[in-house]
């Protein structure tokens, strides 16, 4: 039959009973803590950009996006409609000044050109004849006033002789009077016609000018069609790549259309957008920085379009070193316009967390592990960031790319 268990016995089995459950307890709660720890994300520090907070200055920018253009293009308009007939060049060739690049059909303006030297020398002949008729027309009228002033000369002499005879009693009273009438008559006649010619002379050389004038007009004008013709003969103006060329023989092509674009691929500017809205805080002379890969570039703001185009006004940055080997056609970068300077500021390195001014969730480092913080962030440059609040000088957070732990406040690292 069955014995009753002492007391000691019974407690010996209670204190057996105590340390197995225990002993299950303590082993699932290392079980949990080493799961836990397994699941806890976990970082290395060595793949993590870092950045301590120091105080100093931030030269503040304001951030847009460019693009590398050649440092000029010229475009080349065709200075007459006309016709494609050749073409000399292609695309990415280099040109030296003079090179022919595509040949127009000139049949028509050269017949023009030629119709206007015909009518400059009818014009010529004009002036000519003018020249003859005026000096013709003067030189009769000479002529007659020298006749006019012999016949005043003798009516003089007449009168004389009347009075001399009408003081020794031999003439008449009337006599005399009718010589001095004429005299008299013949005096105004002559200053009539003294007057006559001299505004003849004033109105043959106005109108020598004026047919000189209209002479001089058209021969501008004719060389301005030769030059128009010869501006038809499309070459390079100067050494550089072509960079488009109409190659469509046989297409037609209006006057002022574009033909072909000369650009300079050896020295280069960086062209700019930025939203309107920021458009008081850059301006012409503005330091800039435009940032290609890991390559920052220096340069200065050298002109600026006042007129907004969908929300955005564009600028243009002039390159201290436009010849730089990343440089190239149409690549994209990142302008910095400088605009302030702010002293004694906290600050941390710009990344690509920061996209203006904010509150932001940055992940401090805290030990062994990354702890979430709200920080309110302020100005910045292509370098710093201002701190307004939530880090103190010393501090380090992460400012490489967090998008994978968003909804983590805790992050161990390694």
């Amino acid at each position: 039959m069955d014995r009753e268990l002492s007391k000691a016995e019974r407690n010996q089995d209670l204190r057996k009973q105590i340390i197995r459950w225990s002993g299950g307890i303590i082993a699932g709660v290392i079980v949990i803590w080493l799961l836990f720890t397994l699941l806890q994300p976990t970082l290395s520090r060595r793949d993590l950009r870092i950045s301590s907070v120091d105080r100093g200055m931030i030269e503040v920018s304001v951030n847009a996006s460019g693009r590398v253009a050649p440092a000029f293009e010229e475009i080349i308009n065709s200075p007459i409609q006309s016709r494609i007939v050749e073409v000399y060049k292609k695309g990415g060739d280099m040109v030296e000044a003079g090179d022919p690049i595509l040949k127009l059909d000139l049949q028509s303006a050269e017949t023009a050109y030629r119709k206007l030297l015909d009518e400059e020398q009818q014009l010529q002949l004009e002036l000519e004849k003018t020249h003859v008729t005026n000096n013709s027309k003067l030189s009769e009228m000479d002529m007659n006033l020298k006749v006019s002033r012999m016949e005043l000369s003798r009516k003089e002499v007449e009168l004389r002789n009347e009075r001399y005879l009408d003081s020794l009693g031999a003439g008449t009273t009337d006599k005399v009077h009718q010589k001095e009438l004429d005299y008299n008559v013949s005096m105004l006649q002559l200053g009539e016609d003294e007057q006559k010619y001299t505004n003849e002379q004033a109105l043959a050389e106005v109108e020598t000018k004026v047919k000189t004038l209209e002479l001089n007009i058209f021969r501008k004008g004719l060389a301005e069609t030769l030059r128009t013709l010869e501006d038809a003969q499309i070459r390079s103006p100067r050494k550089a790549v072509l960079t488009y060329v109409n190659n469509e023989i046989g297409a037609q092509v209006e006057e002022g259309s574009r033909v072909a674009i000369l650009s300079d691929l050896s020295h280069f500017k960086v062209e700019g957008e930025i939203p309107d809205t920021y458009s008081d805080r850059i301006a012409v002379g503005s330091r800039a920085i435009v940032k290609i890969g890991v390559d920052k570039l220096t340069g200065t703001v050298s002109d600026i379009n006042p007129l907004s185009k969908n929300g955005v006004i564009s600028f243009t940055v002039q390159l201290d070193e436009d010849n730089h080997p990343r440089l190239r056609s149409g690549l994209k970068t990142d302008v910095y316009v400088m605009n302030a300077i702010k002293e004694d500021v906290m600050r941390i390195a710009n990344d690509a967390y920061y996209n203006g001014s904010g509150e932001y969730e940055l992940f401090a480092v805290n030990g062994n592990q990354l702890l979430k913080r709200k920080v309110m962030l302020g100005e910045s440059n292509y370098e710093y960031v201002e701190v307004v609040s939530g880090l103190q000088p010393g501090d380090e957070v992460v400012v490489s790319d967090m998008t994978d732990f968003i909804t983590k406040n805790k992050v161990k690292i390694r």
